[in-house]
Parts: C-alpha cells; structure tokens; sequence
C-alpha cells in the first residue's frame, strides 16, 4: 500500500487548507485511517482518524473543532480540512493507514505512512 499526500502550502493564521491522501496498491487493506503532524523539533503527534465506513472520527484536543477529517472509499481518499489555521498548526502533516479498522490516537496501531506534506502557517 502506498500513500501519497498532497495539499499543503503556505497559508495566513485564519485560513484554510485541505490535505488529501491517496491511497494506491492493495488498498483492501487499509481500514482505518488517520493524520498525524510533526512540527519542528518536536514529536510527532496525532490529529485526527477515522474508521472504515467514515462513521466514527477522532480528533485531537487542539484541532477540535476546526479540522475536519472525511473519506472517499470509492476513491480510497482520506481528507483533512483545516480550517481557523494557526501558526502552531505549521507541521510535516502526515497520513496513515492500519491494517484494522480503528480510529485509534496510538501511531503504532497504523501499518502505513505517506510521505507528509508541509503546512506553514503565518501570523
């Protein structure tokens, strides 16, 4: 299974941005999935997830509230729209799929990882 990434850019403290993350390959194995972000010199952290049919999400404490994460299976697509962006939000944001379908904040419950895509935010 491979994951590509896409959608980051620049964008002002208040904007939005909408990260996708195409899956590709053996994609029946993917059923949960998720985003995580890694900002500089810090570790990586978890964002939001999703389970298999889209009906169950997850969010971060932080990003409660202005992100959004949705799916496509017909198109094996996980989205994040990311909206009241701030200057903290500025990350590698990061998709990941597991084997399971789980919603789970724990990255080791995840099988496969995207490349990441840049979000920075400027005040």
């Amino acid at each position: 299974v491979q994951l590509q990434a896409s959608g980051g850019g620049l964008a002002q403290a208040g904007g939005s941005l909408r990260l996708s993350c195409a899956a590709s390959g053996r994609t029946s194995s993917t059923d949960g999935m998720a985003w995580f972000r890694q900002a500089p010199g810090k570790e990586r952290e978890f964002v939001a997830a999703i389970s298999r049919s889209g009906s169950i999400t997850n969010y971060a404490d932080s990003v409660k509230g202005r992100f959004t994460i949705s799916r496509s299976n017909a198109k094996n697509t996980v989205y994040l729209q990311m909206n009241s962006l701030k200057p903290e939000d500025t990350a590698v944001y990061y998709c990941a799929a597991s084997r399971t379908n789980t919603w789970d904040s724990d990255p080791y419950k995840y099988d496969y990882w995207g490349q990441g895509t840049l979000v920075t935010v400027s005040s």
